[in-house]
């Protein structure tokens, strides 16, 4: 467990350096000249960390993207930086260097009082009005999109990928992307790429400057987005409830706010949906037998093949629910969290100074046998109720936890289950006998080859 030392001034801005020598005490590796672990780190980060923590214990230190910093694994570590009762970690100033110029001000970029204050404003968009409504949309957009792919070999991943931008468009911004749909999407992707660029200034032709076009684009269309929504009142889509959502002293938040609180949660939707979906597809066609678990329960809760799942019967999905939190297990969307310590603490017997940017790792926590028996084994009745009660709390963090505990969480339970549901009663999901895709783990897990698979009629 952690103990506090003395408290000593925080630092203010992740841009703060602490003395160069001030993790010498912590075992670890500094990786090359100038480069670091960098590329080591991005090149296979679950290996890395495996390795790391078999060299080193559960904590040691590294040299990535440009900082010294310290990996913290295990429940317990998830929990001391996750619940952060003593508020310890920053948030901000851990995501600040990679996504400062990227993703200000969301949620993710905001820490104590002001997230609370602004987490509590965003939050109206996620009441089961609100929710109504999204659930409508997804039936209704997603059975329209998965009916076309009867019988088709196709690469999921792509296709998932357009269907959910669709898909935000019309639950998050209550309108259908016209002509721009493309370019939002490409603005997307630019982003979260340059999140992981080894080159952090946004020169001509690297990631990073390509990350920085697309946020220019997305600020441009989202500020008169907000302005036309402020002006119309009203709507049921979160666009709409961002826009004219209050602070507790009844104040609107500031434009240039709502514009960055809504291009991170539009990439949050857009991008770790896509995955989480694709990873539970493909886990799906590597065991057929869940396959017709799951394809039962649907037919018993919706009647038949291809109904709409209604907003009160999203519960009745246990199987469903518990088959999609197996799938995050193995193929975390967010694969890692970085904060910064504002204070002094300890931890598994190391001293670690305040400015340390410290990282925990869903992905190494979720494989580790002292939680997970036969941790690479598909296995959803990991999360039955009796078994998620033997376990640690903080085993399993996909959503993260305390605080900032993902705002959007049953929203991707409601997208995946009705997706879900709208395909397996239709059709079967096979591969090719031997087929196994190579996943890019960084940023954000996809396969590199799209996930090549056919939805043959049942």
């Amino acid at each position: 467990m952690a103990t506090l030392a003395p408290e000593k001034p925080a630092f203010t801005h992740w841009s703060q350096r602490q003395k160069p020598d001030s993790l010498n005490h912590i075992p670890g590796d500094d990786g090359w000249p100038v480069l670091g672990t960098t590329l080591k780190v991005l090149a296979d980060p679950v290996g890395y960390g495996k390795r790391m923590r078999e060299t080193y214990g559960n904590v040691w230190r590294s040299n990535s993207f440009g900082s010294r910093q310290v990996s913290l694994v295990g429940a317990d570590a998830n929990e001391l930086v996750l619940f952060d009762r003593e508020k310890i970690f920053s948030s901000e100033q851990g995501w600040g260097p990679v996504l400062d110029l990227l993703f200000p001000r969301g949620l993710m970029l905001m820490d104590f009082d002001h997230h609370r204050i602004d987490r509590r404003a965003l939050s109206i968009a996620f009441k089961p009005g609100p929710m109504r409504h999204y659930a409508d949309a997804l039936n209704r957009g997603i059975a329209g999109e998965v009916a076309n792919w009867s019988g088709r070999t196709m690469q999921f991943y792509p296709a998932i990928k357009k269907l959910t931008l669709d898909l935000a468009a019309d639950s998050f911004l209550g309108v259908p992307l016209g002509p721009e749909a493309d370019a939002i999407n490409k603005a997307f992707v630019d982003m979260v790429q340059a999140a992981v660029g080894v080159v952090r200034k946004p020169l001509p032709f690297t990631a990073m400057g390509r990350g920085a076009a697309g946020r220019k684009f997305l600020v441009e269309w989202f500020t008169a987005e907000t302005i036309k929504r402020r002006a119309e009142g009203g709507g049921q889509d979160m666009f709409s409830q961002f826009a004219t959502a209050t602070r507790d002293d009844g104040s609107m938040l500031p434009v240039d706010e709502v514009v960055d609180h809504m291009i991170f949660l539009m990439m949050a939707a857009h991008d770790t949906i896509t995955s989480s979906a694709t990873s539970l597809v493909w886990l799906l066609a590597k065991n057929p037998e869940w396959q017709d678990k799951l394809r039962a329960e649907a037919l018993a809760v919706t009647g038949g093949p291809g109904r709409a799942v209604s907003y009160d019967d999203l519960g009745k999905l246990e199987l469903t629910e518990m088959a999609f939190k197996e799938a995050l297990r193995l193929i975390p969307p967010v694969p890692s969290t970085p904060r910064r310590a504002l204070k002094e603490f300890t931890f598994g017997g190391y001293r670690i100074p305040a400015g340390t940017q410290v990282g925990i790792s869903a992905s190494m926590v979720h494989k580790m046998d002292e939680y997970w028996p036969d941790p690479d084994r598909f296995d959803p009745l990991r999360f039955t109720p009796e078994e998620v009660a033997k376990r640690h709390k903080y085993a399993w963090i996909p959503f993260g936890g305390g605080a900032h505990m993902c705002l959007g969480l049953h929203f991707a339970y409601m997208q995946v289950k009705i997706l879900m549901a709208q395909l397996l009663t239709r059709y079967r999901i096979e591969i090719e006998p031997g087929y196994a895709p190579k996943w890019q783990p960084w940023p954000i897990p996809k396969p590199s080859d799209g996930l090549t698979v056919t939805f043959a009629p049942v």
